[in-house]
């Protein structure tokens, strides 16, 4: 299995403290995971060369049994949300294909099985009654939602990071939690991103997350570390 160490650059790395570290996990939503998911055209074939589906719920299996908190960062758009005067380049083709729409802020229906809903297999352990579920984050970053203070309030400082997109959504969580003063290990399998002709985004993102984290772990090496091993 292929070690994301660094060879050239320092490497920090960062040990697991279990009741100061989080697993956080970004929009493991059926738009992104699922072959039925809108964006899977240009994500799949990432998703399934990564393992990314299993390696998520692989940390997910390894939190919940180590007692770690959970967090998840999702993604919503409520029909005000498409009234927007202007997008961003992503912005614009996730509102045009109706990604992880919903039909408001106080409505469930037709959420369950949507795109915008959890993937099926990860749902025990999101639903469980102890998964802490931020509000929406609406671009990219967890700025414009409550993840940090949620964070905060439970005096956590370590955060294990895997989700979706590499280098859109948990690109820009890394960045801010990282300006936040929190450390971060990012797990570079639990997570996959459009390769498309304009260029690689899980290449791209794998370069920053070498520069930017604390540690860049695999998903063996994060269960490893979860474990105490």
């Amino acid at each position: 299995m292929k070690k994301f160490v660094k060879t050239t650059l320092p490497d920090p790395g960062m040990t697991i403290v279990k009741e100061r570290t989080a697993l956080v996990v970004i929009d493991p939503q059926n738009d992104f995971l699922s072959p039925e998911g809108v964006a899977w055209g240009v994500l799949g074939e990432n998703v399934e060369a990564n393992n990314t589906v299993e390696n998520i719920e692989e940390l997910f299996k390894a939190a919940k049994a180590e007692d770690i908190a959970v967090f998840v960062s999702p993604h919503y758009y409520y029909p005000h949300d498409h009234g927007w005067r202007f997008e961003g380049t992503l912005e614009k083709l996730m509102h045009t294909i109706g990604m992880f729409n919903r039909e408001g802020p106080l409505s469930l229906n037709g959420f369950t099985g949507s795109g915008a809903d959890w993937l099926e297999r990860y749902k025990p352990y999101i639903n469980d009654g102890h998964t802490i579920v931020a509000s929406p984050h609406k671009v990219y970053g967890p700025e414009s939602n409550d993840l940090v203070l949620q964070l905060r309030k439970q005096r956590i400082d370590k955060v294990v990071l895997a989700g979706m997109s590499a280098n859109l959504c948990v690109e820009s969580h890394l960045r801010e939690l990282l300006e936040q003063g929190f450390e971060v290990a990012v797990v570079a399998d639990a997570t996959a991103a459009a390769q498309v002709d304009e260029g690689d985004g899980y290449a791209a993102a794998i370069v920053n997350f070498l520069f930017l984290a604390n540690a860049v772990w695999t998903t063996e090496q994060a269960v490893e570390a979860m474990h105490g091993e």
